[in-house]
């Protein structure tokens, strides 16, 4: 028997047979109108295009990330993830689509779904959880994001001025983050995987339909509410990583609260096994940081093809130089003697000859050259995205440093730039590296960054180069003047 969330308050008793009329009109009512109805977003990707991305991006998750190797904790998600995936509204579903959960060992509180069905569920966010129900209500707001086929959707959005291959795009999307910036392709030091996050209007989106998930799998649509509060409570020294890429949409648990008021929930889902979980991590070894995690495996991994430690020789930049265009709005100039690499994750990098290397799994690292790509930003100034790509860098590279808190305005096709230099130590090399990064609004919001690297004893040399190839930049995406 399906159960009200709330109970109505000075009505005069009924006869059973009354009451079982009004219940079942009562439930017709809300079903058909007063729950917020969801519709999908448009969208230039096929559902099968999702699942291969989605398949790409869950290849390389489950290659840099440590699991849980608990088959009750394993079973425990699994479990609720099938429950909500039954009750899929049947106006979305996606018959290509294959629903997977796994437990991410990182201390973090933070979950992700990728297109096509895969989820990673964090320890930290089933260690910070108070109820079974509170699990599912993140993992209801990560399936509805998959659902809505948010990742692709917000792709269509940024194709306008995309640079690089969308697989990384995607991942970066969906991710986020600390672990985001664990999971890196392309450069040591570069973008990689990231900056997609969800606007406010998918967050409200995921929000409310996970919710109806929720009520239809018998879950209390009130506790996702719940454990978003949880979240905040149980951060207050730092940014949530989850919350940090989920935006509050506005009033997030009041908002969610009024939707759960239309529900009813349907039967009763397992309750109480939660605590049983949380005893079997107990027993465990601490789940490690992102940046924990990140830096065993890089001593775990073999060094690129190719390097022994030390520099290769490398060509210094030519005198003659060669008109490129990484990106449908972009052309600039480059020294002749460098070639495009694909970097992956959406960025598009230039090296001379001896400047880069292949990694073990066919990505190209580089030591000199020029990455550069587009960070799609959610409101901000420039400078406040700027931060926050440094910030991002930081994460996944330990030994980053800011050489200046400040930032020089400098120019990009008539435009204000910002120009800062940062420093690193090259994971190729294990040699300090400097880094010229410089980033410039485009029409949309967006962000532009080319990021240069050299060896710490060539960086006058190369920051000269980076210099001219940044003064050649033309832009052709209508931003005014």
């Amino acid at each position: 028997m399906a159960r009200p969330l709330t109970t109505p308050h000075g009505a005069r008793r009924a006869t059973p047979k009354a009451t079982l009329v009004a219940a079942i009109a009562a439930a017709l009512t809300l079903t058909a109108s007063a729950q917020t109805r969801i519709e999908p977003h448009t969208n230039s990707y096929s559902p099968e295009q999702d699942v291969e991305l989605g398949r790409e991006a869950a290849a390389e998750v489950r290659r840099q990330l440590p699991f849980v190797s608990d088959r009750a904790t394993d079973e425990f998600v699994d479990d609720i993830g099938q429950r909500l995936v039954a009750e899929i509204p049947d106006y979305l579903q996606q018959p290509a689509f294959r629903y997977t959960f796994d437990v991410v060992n990182l201390k973090e509180i933070n979950a992700f779904a990728l297109p096509g069905g895969p989820m990673f569920v964090h320890r930290g966010m089933i260690e910070a959880a108070r109820t079974d129900a509170e699990v599912a209500g993140v993992m209801a707001h990560e399936l509805s994001h998959v659902i809505l086929r948010h990742g692709t959707a917000q792709a269509t959005k940024g194709q306008k001025f995309q640079i690089g291959a969308i697989a990384g795009q995607i991942l970066g999307a969906i991710v986020g983050g600390r672990t985001g910036g664990v999971i890196s392709q392309g450069s040591q030091v570069g973008l990689g995987v990231y900056f997609l996050k969800y606007g406010r209007e998918y967050e409200r989106e995921a929000d409310l339909l996970g919710a109806q998930i929720m009520a239809r799998a018998g879950y209390d649509p009130r506790q996702m509410a719940n454990m978003f509060r949880t979240i905040q409570q149980q951060s207050r020294n730092a940014a949530p990583e989850w919350l940090s890429d989920h935006p509050d949409p506005g009033n997030r648990y009041d908002a969610i609260l009024r939707e759960a008021e239309t529900l009813r929930v349907e039967g009763s889902a397992p309750a109480g096994e939660i605590d049983d979980v949380h005893a079997r991590l107990a027993r465990m070894s601490p789940a490690p940081t992102t940046q924990q995690a990140a830096r065993t495996r890089q001593r775990q991994e073999p060094r690129p093809v190719g390097t022994g430690g030390r520099t290769a020789r490398v060509e210094r930049p030519s005198g003659d130089w060669q008109t490129v265009e990484p990106g449908n709005f972009i052309r600039m100039q480059v020294p002749s003697n460098w070639r495009q690499l694909n970097s992956g994750g959406g960025t598009v990098t230039y090296a001379p000859q001896g400047g880069y290397v292949r990694t073990q799994d066919g990505q190209s690292a580089f030591t000199h050259g020029l990455e550069l790509g587009v960070m799609q930003a959610d409101g901000g100034s420039l400078q406040q995205n700027t931060d926050q790509l440094v910030q991002m860098f930081a994460r996944s590279n330990p030994d980053l440093r800011r050489e200046s808190r400040s930032y020089s305005r400098t120019n990009i096709d008539g435009r204000q730039a910002l120009t800062t230099t940062l420093s690193n130590v090259s994971e190729v090399t294990g040699e300090r590296e400097a880094i010229s990064l410089s980033t410039v609004q485009l029409s949309d919001g967006s962000v532009l960054f080319l990021l240069g690297v050299a060896p710490s004893g060539e960086a006058q040399t190369y920051f000269n180069t980076f210099g001219r190839v940044r003064q050649s930049v033309q832009l052709a995406d209508q931003s005014p003047r």
